[in-house]
């Protein structure tokens, strides 16, 4: 029987297909492309458009087509639920890597004896200079580590038990529900946030003198949210934060090397 490995991303499918190649494999791996973490959930489910028109607002790609691109993620899924291969879901220990699993085992409630996982976490990390170990929430997505540690990891594939997949589709079914603007995973359970959270970081570094923006959103992707925040997510809210006139840009908005930023002046005391 055929195995198909899921990953959270294309950088966590691009570094299992090296892997795999050393491990002389040749395995399909297929990435599942949403940061599940961040935006609204309800519905997500039932059609592209939830899912798509949150990322139309972040992005500012205005040539791409978001609800083409999840339709066809939702024939990916559909062809995934209806095959007859085993799967095996890496995730690591970050919200969205987590969610990503349990959406999986929503969509394969009915045939769990295909469902298979490899679980890495920070133990796993070699290198020492990863910004992960610096991160006290020690949050870890498959895509940080080496081909060469996947490789080692490749026979750690195994089956999730039927009651552990109900137990993570209904946990998916609770997160979607609870429709929260942010997903934070901390001893293992979900908690809901909001983006006022990354806007207060973005502030709290924000001085009277331009500064680079992508200094800014270093602070901000590497703060212990509980989740991990992309650099699209952290340009977003800083474009949404000079549309509310609480900071001021400059340079190109799509181009972290030109752009920086600084704090809208205090109006005048009155007199």
């Amino acid at each position: 029987m055929s195995t198909i490995h899921l990953t959270n991303g294309d950088v966590a499918a691009e570094t299992l297909r090296i892997a795999l190649a050393q491990a002389g494999r040749d395995d399909r791996v297929q990435p599942l492309r949403d940061d599940l973490a961040v935006g609204p959930l309800r519905g997500i489910d039932d059609g592209p458009h939830v899912r798509a028109g949150f990322w139309e607002r972040v992005s500012a790609n205005t040539q791409r087509d978001f609800v083409r691109e999840f339709r066809e993620q939702a024939a990916v899924l559909d062809g995934l639920a209806t095959s007859r291969a085993n799967l095996v879901v890496w995730h690591g220990e970050s919200a969205s890597d987590q969610l990503m699993l349990r959406r999986v085992c929503y969509l394969l409630n009915r045939r769990p004896q295909r469902l298979n996982a490899v679980r890495l976490s920070i133990t796993d990390l070699t290198d020492r200079r990863a910004s992960a170990h610096t991160r006290e929430d020690r949050a870890t997505s498959v895509g940080m580590f080496a081909p060469d540690v996947l490789r080692t990891r490749l026979p750690d594939a195994a089956p999730i038990s039927a009651l552990r997949i109900s137990r993570l589709a209904l946990e998916w079914q609770e997160v979607t529900q609870a429709n929260g603007e942010t997903r934070r995973w901390r001893d293992n359970a979900f908690t809901s946030g909001g983006f006022a959270e990354l806007d207060a970081l973005i502030l709290e570094r924000t001085t009277d003198d331009w500064q680079p923006a992508a200094r800014v959103a270093a602070h901000v992707m590497t703060a212990p949210l509980g989740f991990l925040v992309s650099d699209s997510i952290v340009l977003w809210r800083i474009r949404e934060l000079e549309a509310q006139q609480r900071i001021r840009l400059r340079g190109d908005t799509n181009a972290w090397r030109s752009l920086e930023l600084c704090a809208v002046p205090a109006p005048c005391s009155p007199q």
